[in-house]
């Protein structure tokens, strides 16, 4: 039997229906500095034929394509998972199909990664397609709310931009993961299905000791909520649902029990702003779904909290809360 070649990385893009994204994808990814990669592309049951096209354009790249194809939508987080368990490199990066990584992309990644222990991801800079001139994300951001943003969300871009610094976690749109982390606290929690999948991750890492950094030279662009769209029902109903999971699975105590009513109060006023400027009650309906899954999520609670304790390397990733009335200065960009 041959030798299964080993790539310096793999990158995996998830797929639904995406087809026309893909060309300039490709072209993007075959003009990279660094070469040693392989594409797998995990294809959620799309009817657009994109599976077919992403084959036919790695074949014109002569880019190495291992191929996933599920007959339905199973969601980001398990196609993720199914990328991870296909790939064959130490460094898996996580790439969207509505993005555009610029030529030096993977290799800023790979060589920040590489020269630096104790970092098990590392954010790329993610600029808005429609105005490239704005930072779309440079990593998440969480406070001691709970409430999670695309940290530097809507800031004018430097592009000359050098100096590496620590960020909570990277965003799964454009992320690189050791595959040595991965092993140590587990992948994507697929129940999450889609959204905020990235930032239970990367709290479990932090809890686990493990680091992430922004490289600002790693950049690509980036047609934000492609897929969904930013304001679908859909997606609103899947952030409050994950929010309820994510704040009981991975907020460590004393600091739970402490911060609890603060938490649900804002929770509270987001659901019930969400009603009123939706007219509709999503926001709510999410969280409720996600507190009637409780007893599950507190059993996970307690395996994540008896395992991975370093409380200093999370609160370091944390920042500041602000008052409720100005935490929609974070998502200004986004309307």
């Amino acid at each position: 039997m041959g030798t299964v070649k080993r790539h310096a990385a793999s990158i995996i893009i998830p797929n639904y229906n995406g087809n026309h994204h893909l060309t300039a994808l490709f072209d993007h990814l075959a003009a990279q500095t660094l070469r040693d990669f392989e594409v797998v592309f995990v294809d959620n049951g799309s009817g657009d034929g994109s599976l077919s096209n992403a084959e036919q354009l790695a074949r014109r790249h002569g880019l190495p394509l291992r191929a996933v194809r599920n007959e339905t939508n199973r969601g980001f987080a398990p196609a993720c998972n199914q990328g991870i368990a296909a790939a064959n490199a130490r460094w898996l990066v996580l790439l969207n199909n509505d993005t555009r990584p610029e030529p030096v992309w993977l290799e800023m990644l790979v060589n920040t990664a590489s020269g630096a222990p104790g970092v098990g991801m590392v954010a790329s800079k993610m600029l808005r397609a429609a105005h490239p001139e704005q930072i779309d994300s440079a990593g998440i951001a969480v406070d001691w709310m709970g409430i999670v943003w695309d940290w530097r969300g809507g800031q004018l871009d430097q592009p000359d931009e050098r100096e590496v610094v620590e960020v909570f976690g990277p965003c799964g749109g454009a992320a690189l993961y050791s595959r040595e982390m991965l092993d140590a606290v587990g992948a994507f929690d697929e129940d999450f299905f889609a959204y905020m999948e990235d930032v239970d991750l990367a709290w479990r890492a932090r809890l686990a000791g493990w680091r992430c950094l922004l490289q600002p030279q790693a950049r690509v662009l980036h047609d934000h909520s492609a897929t969904l769209g930013h304001t679908s029902p859909r997606k609103r109903f899947l952030l409050g649902r994950n929010k309820v999971w994510l704040l009981v699975k991975n907020y460590p105590n004393p600091w739970f029990a402490r911060h609890l009513p603060l938490l649900l109060a804002y929770e509270g006023m987001a659901a019930t702003y969400g009603a009123v400027a939706q007219r509709d009650g999503v926001a709510w309906q999410g969280r409720l779904a996600g507190l009637r899954q409780l007893p599950r999520f507190w059993r996970k609670r307690r395996e994540i909290q008896r395992h991975w304790r370093n409380v200093e390397n999370w609160q370091q990733g944390m920042s500041p809360a602000v008052a409720p009335w100005r935490v929609n200065e974070r998502f200004a960009h986004l309307t």
